[in-house]
């Protein structure tokens, strides 16, 4: 071994981006790694790749972007690309390297074989060993030679000759009626197509060579359960350990997979168990042959292992993704959760794993610094509104934020959808639905049964003790509102719609004198009315602020509607003189059931769906939806009709941000911050759709939407934003808003002159939340467990005035 380092704090080198169309998700990564290790004695020292594969320097900041097109486009304009020699420099000045990148360059051996090349330590595996575990079809061969069962394959090159009767020679003597083509270095579930006859599958591999791919795999739709495992590398003997699998339900009906949105937006679309619903000899079977798989590869430190228990009974290894995506609520961190890691004490272990392979002195064990007693923050989240999923994902992220403040000490509580209050187990927590997280809470004490014996094998196998795990799985019980109430600890309110965001519960606060964050009850209940605070604004009469206009219609008479579509459609139009409207839920958010209608048939296929109390609309059943549209959980009492507001069209292209000039409108989200009577309203964000209403995707999922913060000049005149703040200040004071607030409004880019839309008086505050741009753009930047300290402060301050 080495000599050992030694320094006073490890600095790594933190790599993310990359070309692949992962590049999103491998930011969401980023972003995580950093926000649970950096400290004391670690120096995160962020690298972005381009797609083009240039390095840059960029901020921690920048690592709280939504997407890196918020800032390709800036980089592209204001800042150049290392060179060769500097980026060398840059990387040999950090003691380690910690990749975050996902698919191609990430994942393929590219940025491994550079950091060996420069003899630069790095965490994860050699490029000889990505290089054979993400190209899928040599995966599949290791694996088979080392007698480890796979899924049965076919590879297609480009140079491959008589394809067609290839894949009917392999649809017969596999008797397959579907099946995935795939490009066999891709991740993600990107690039996978279902298919169900050789004719499809051979249009399929056009689609994908000619999109770029080089080499095309092709299996057949497998039948069974689907899971995925993480493989860590430590012990007295180094060993290879699966932590507990993964089992993941999803519905496979009609050749559906488990797709990008699946994996990455929180929806009921899949569900996720750990410890599995298998066997002990199933479960046992499946970690053994992941761990084998990870010998065979030659991986290292961590890696995650896809396959499936077919309905015959068999275990089949499908994928390898030797950079396991590490997003707040990842498969990675629950099934580390689930022995007893916390996110932060997960990584250290690998971190510390690399670093003692290389010779390089860091102790994983080390407890973080000691605080003074801290004040106790009861973070709650869920609920049953329509918004309760993007709750989960807001709740979570405050609490593992707060988890890193030395002045408060958080507890994750959940709110189900019957009212009743639990307090989360760590590992509990980091489930993606209000209903798994339910679920899991129900199955405690047989998930503590069955998770004992495995948290003793692994600790075992891994060396580990009680510095590593400090995360204790406890059986949780539930307590009436009124019994969560009974504390007069802060309360956090992580919840969107319903009673969290109506005014109700903070009513039920105010009365208990027990301090919370975000405006008081009156607000709240007068915001949650999209109509009733748009007529506030409307009667201020302040030049340059208006709302666009609008039609309040209740269910009996919507429902009606249907009978007559056609001159309901001609009679609305005429009164908001506009040929096209966008329609939305009077008291819901996040989008639910927002859509943009042409027509009398699509106002039809709407209110049917309202009726039919969908619980999405799928992409494409109306123009310019490009996503699902989440649906409100319960018939709304009343349906908002207003004119649509046109905008001018922008896109980020090419590492530029083209403009085509339609009415000089853009649309912004604007976040108000301070007292009652003197909010400040923060540098706004101009938001780009895909579509003609922002997604639920764009609104709170990292790695899509782009939020461009602030504006950026001369496409947006700095006078107009100065007198936008002003106009959003205006808004907030008429509303009586306190705490913090988010505005969505249509700007004129030239003027300044705002057009109100709603204000969220619980915004989301996720991973990448528009909120967490703002105050990081300010003169004073405050990162995000700082603007969540500062969120708390305001709260006391108010409550403590009120009473």
């Amino acid at each position: 071994m080495k000599n050992k380092k030694r320094r006073k704090s490890l600095r790594v080198a933190l790599l993310c981006g990359g070309p692949s169309s992962e590049r999103g998700i491998s930011l969401n990564s980023a972003r995580s790694v950093s926000d649970h290790l950096a400290g004391s004695d670690i120096e995160i020292v962020p690298l972005y790749f381009d797609v083009r594969r240039r390095a840059f320097a960029i901020s921690n900041a920048q690592l709280y972007s939504n997407t890196p097109l918020d800032f390709d486009f800036k980089l592209f304009r204001n800042a150049r690309p290392l060179s060769e020699t500097r980026l060398k420099k840059v990387l040999l000045s950090c003691d380690i390297a910690f990749p975050a990148m996902h698919g191609e360059f990430g994942e393929d051996g590219g940025i491994q074989k550079y950091l060996e090349r420069i003899a630069l330590p790095f965490v994860g595996s050699s490029a000889h060993a990505c290089a054979q575990a993400f190209h899928k079809w040599q995966a599949k061969q290791t694996m088979t030679q080392a007698a480890i069962d796979t899924v049965p394959g076919l590879c297609i090159t480009q140079k491959t000759l008589r394809i067609e009767e290839l894949l009917k020679r392999f649809f017969s003597e596999n008797r397959l009626s579907r099946a995935i083509v795939k490009p066999t270095s891709s991740g993600s579930s990107i690039g996978v197509h279902s298919v169900e006859s050789v004719a499809e599958a051979h249009q399929a591999v056009k689609t994908l060579f000619k999109g770029g791919a080089v080499d095309v795999l092709v299996e057949p739709f497998c039948q069974g359960t689907e899971f995925t495992v993480v493989v860590l590398e430590g012990g007295p003997k180094d060993e290879a350990v699966a932590l507990p699998p993964i089992e993941i339900a999803t519905d496979y009906s009609r050749g559906q997979i488990f797709d990008y949105r699946k994996k990455y937006l929180p929806t009921q679309q899949a569900s996720y168990s750990c410890p599995p619903r298998f066997s002990a000899a199933v479960t046992n079977r499946i970690r053994s042959d992941a761990a084998r798989a990870f010998r065979a590869l030659g991986l290292r430190d961590m890696a995650r292992i896809d396959g499936w228990v077919l309905k015959s009974g068999k275990i089949v290894l499908s994928d390898v993704n030797p950079v396991s995506g590490m997003e707040q609520n990842s498969f990675f961190f629950l099934a580390g959760s689930r022995i007893g890691f916390s996110h932060r004490g997960l990584l250290r272990f690998v971190l510390g794993h690399a670093c003692n392979r290389a010779g390089i002195a860091f102790d994983p064990e080390r407890k973080s610094e000691e605080v003074k007693a801290r004040t106790a923050v009861r973070v709650i989240f869920g609920g049953s509104s329509a918004e309760r999923q993007v709750s989960v994902m807001s709740g979570t992220n405050v609490w593992l934020k707060l988890r890193r403040s030395s002045r408060f000490d958080p507890e994750p509580y959940l709110l189900d959808r019957k009212e009743r209050v639990w307090r989360l187990p760590y590992t509990f927590a980091l489930h993606h639905t209000v209903e798994e997280i339910e679920h899991v809470c129900h199955d405690a004490r047989r998930i503590v049964a069955r998770i004992k014996p495995l948290r003793r094998l692994i600790t075992r196998s891994l060396g580990l003790n009680a510095q590593h795990l400090s995360e204790t799985l406890f059986v949780p019980r539930s307590q009436s509102i009124e019994q969560f109430l009974s504390r007069r600890s802060f309360v956090f309110l992580g919840l969107h719609g319903g009673i969290g965001e109506d005014g109700t519960l903070q009513a039920e606060l105010e009365a208990r004198g027990i301090p919370f964050n975000g405006t008081g009850s009156a607000s709240a209940a007068l915001c949650m009315d999209k109509y009733s605070s748009c007529e506030v604004i409307s009667r201020l009469g302040a030049p340059g602020l208006r709302i666009a206009p609008k039609i309040r219609v209740q269910r009996a008479d919507y429902l009606r509607w249907l009978r007559s579509a056609s001159a309901w459609w001609e009679g609305v139009t005429d009164a908001l003189e506009s040929p096209t409207l966008i329609v939305k839920p009077v008291a819901d958010g996040c989008s639910a059931g927002v859509l943009r209608l042409t027509n009398a048939r699509e106002m039809r296929l709407y209110l049917n769906a309202v009726k039919n109390r969908l619980v999405r609309i799928p992409a494409g059943t109306f123009p310019e939806q490009s996503n699902p549209i989440e649906m409100p959980a319960r018939s709304p009492e009343a349906l908002l009709f207003e004119d649509f507001v046109e905008t001018d069209l922008i896109e980020v292209r090419h590492n530029k941000l083209l403009l085509k000039r339609r009415n000089d409108w853009i649309e912004v989200t604007i976040g108000v911050l301070g007292r009652q009577g003197a909010m400040r309203a923060m540098n706004p964000s101009l938001t780009v759709a895909s579509g003609a209403v922002l997604s639920v995707e764009e609104k709170f999922q990292g790695g899509t939407g782009i939020n461009i913060t602030p504006p950026p000049q001369p496409l947006v005149r700095l006078s107009a934003i100065t007198l936008a703040k002003r106009h959003a200040e205006a808004a907030a004071r008429a509303l009586g808003l306190a705490g913090y607030a988010r505005l969505d409004c249509f700007m004129h880019r030239k003027r300044g002159d705002l057009i109100f839309i709603e204000a969220n008086t619980l915004p989301a505050l996720t991973p990448s939340t528009v909120l967490y741009h703002q105050a990081l753009a300010e003169k004073k930047p405050r990162y995000p467990t700082e603007f969540l300290e500062h969120l708390i402060d305001l709260g006391m301050q108010d409550r403590a005035r009120n009473r």
